[in-house]
């Protein structure tokens, strides 16, 4: 959230567009669209986040830095900071006194519905102005808007991708009562680039998962997608140690045991946690402490994790999964997989990629283990970047040689592009770009208004309409906003629904 003209968040050059356009136009359309994708096996985008962006940014932040201040304070800020930096001498003053005169932001945003995934090339989000003097006003949000959803929806994809994976071996392996949605986390905010940023890519993951170790993740979700925590379940924490924790009882007492004794009877004996385990000796804990423990830990109430930090955690949460069973048991499931005794479970924190979750999935399922018999934690690695594997017949398990994506706006190609306008006249004007030395041609833009429809496999869309024409039914662009307020707000419930189709 900004503390500042929101005129004034943008790149430079659109400051001056105003009087670049051609003279007379009175209306522009233009299309937030991810034009592409640098994922293989990816070849759909998650919209998620808009409705988050129109409240920070096009209503909170209009109205408290612009709408609500004194008009000459606010012309005074954008004087004076663009002609010290970019020397306009009153560049766009009389514009910036005619939006603050009229009182509220005149634009139209048309948009897909929050939670479902478009194919690459499908236009998501339509922004358009609603009266005839600021035609100006529509691509000037765009470098707001671009900034503040890519990584969100970047992070709702990498949700998505985990979740199938949880899925297929979750079917397979595990009782249908089983939650899929707890048994992956968040774990990854002390490693992005900022308590917002954090936060956003949270939300987005929980759209596919409960647990986060991301406390504001949940205000976020309930401040924008109409949703309690009290009330249903939003995300879930967890109570777990850290190395200090076990680490300064060691110091003191000169063993490990004191310790976890004391967290099952004396600090959390009618509640679940967690405890990190490999402080010094990871496989000394798990095979000569624990099983001295047996009669406390059989005797809580309530499930005690084992979670590594250390080593390769493919090797290490199956083989915990193996000792635990040799040391507590447990059941056999309905599908006739082990499932280990409730009061134990194995856990890794972080370090979880896409491909270590599949790979430790497919080793407990081969040694006739369900999935829950695991909990697992995607860090801030993988919210920011793609590990990729690539077969190699001589190495373990078998772990193929690793190449890495990293996420940046480019994965999707996302950009925003003004696509159709009009004159006094209302004559249409198709707008568009088709670079020649685009060789990909992913650069090539849509021409005129857009229909987005629904096909079998997803989306499409239809261009070279004109605005009248686009307005008609069956477009899947619908209105979410106009002329300063909400017109379609959807719930977290709703956005889980559209992307899971109900199995969420």
């Amino acid at each position: 959230m900004i503390d500042y003209n929101p005129l004034l968040c943008l790149d430079f050059y659109k400051t001056a567009h105003a009087a670049q356009y051609p003279q007379g136009l009175t209306k522009m359309v233009s299309y937030y669209t991810p034009r592409m994708s640098r994922l293989a096996d990816t070849d759909k985008v998650t919209m998620f986040g808009l409705q988050a962006f129109i409240q920070d940014y096009l209503i909170d932040a209009f109205n408290r830095w612009f709408f609500s201040r004194d008009v000459e304070v606010v012309v005074s800020e954008y004087k004076r900071v663009l002609n010290a930096t970019i020397g306009t001498d009153g560049v766009g003053e009389a514009r910036v006194r005619a939006l603050h005169e009229l009182g509220y932001l005149p634009l139209l945003i048309r948009a897909v519905p929050e939670g479902v995934r478009t194919d690459i090339h499908v236009p998501q989000i339509e922004i358009s102005n609603t009266h005839p003097q600021f035609v100006w006003l529509v691509n000037t949000i765009e470098t707001m808007l671009s900034a503040t959803m890519w990584h969100t929806q970047v992070s709702a994809e990498v949700g998505w991708r985990y979740r199938q994976i949880v899925n297929e071996y979750a079917q397979r392996t595990c009782d249908d009562t089983v939650s899929r949605a707890r048994l992956l986390g968040d774990f990854s905010m002390r490693g992005q680039e900022s308590v917002e940023s954090a936060t956003k890519s949270s939300a987005a993951f929980c759209l596919s998962f409960l647990n986060t170790a991301t406390v504001p993740a949940i205000l976020w979700l309930e401040k924008h997608y109409d949703c309690d925590c009290t009330k249903e379940p939003v995300a879930y924490g967890a109570l777990s140690t850290e190395h200090s924790v076990m680490c300064s009882n060691f110091a003191v007492d000169g063993d490990e045991e004191i310790h976890i004794r004391r967290l099952l009877t004396e600090i959390y004996p009618h509640q679940s946690f967690s405890m990190v385990g490999d402080s010094y000796d990871y496989w000394r804990l798990v095979r000569e402490i624990l099983p001295r423990l047996k009669d406390e830990i059989l005797a809580h109430d309530g499930c005690l994790s084992i979670r590594g930090d250390s080593g390769d955690p493919v090797e290490v949460v199956t083989q915990t999964v193996f000792d635990l069973w040799e040391i507590f048991g447990g059941t056999v499931n309905s599908k006739g997989y082990k499932v280990l005794d409730p009061h134990v479970k194995a856990l890794y924190g972080d370090s979880i990629t896409p491909q270590r979750c599949e790979a430790i999935y497919a080793i407990l399922e081969k040694n006739g283990f369900a999935v829950n018999n695991v909990s697992l934690g995607v860090g801030s690695f993988s919210m920011q970047c793609l590990e990729e594997w690539y077969e190699d017949v001589d190495a373990p398990y078998p772990r193929q040689r690793v190449a890495y994506a990293p996420y940046t706006r480019d994965t999707f190609g996302i950009a925003v592009k003004a696509t159709y306008a009009e004159d006094e006249t209302g004559r249409p004007i198709m707008i568009y770009k088709d670079p020649k030395t685009d060789s990909a041609h992913f650069k090539k833009s849509q021409r005129g208004c857009c229909r987005v429809f629904k096909t079998e496999t997803g989306y499409a869309y239809e261009d070279g309409l004109t605005w009248r024409e686009s307005m008609k039914s069956g477009n899947e662009l619908r209105p979410v906003f106009a002329n300063g307020k909400f017109i379609r707000h959807y719930t977290l419930a709703e956005v889980r629904e559209n992307l899971h189709h109900g199995g969420f």
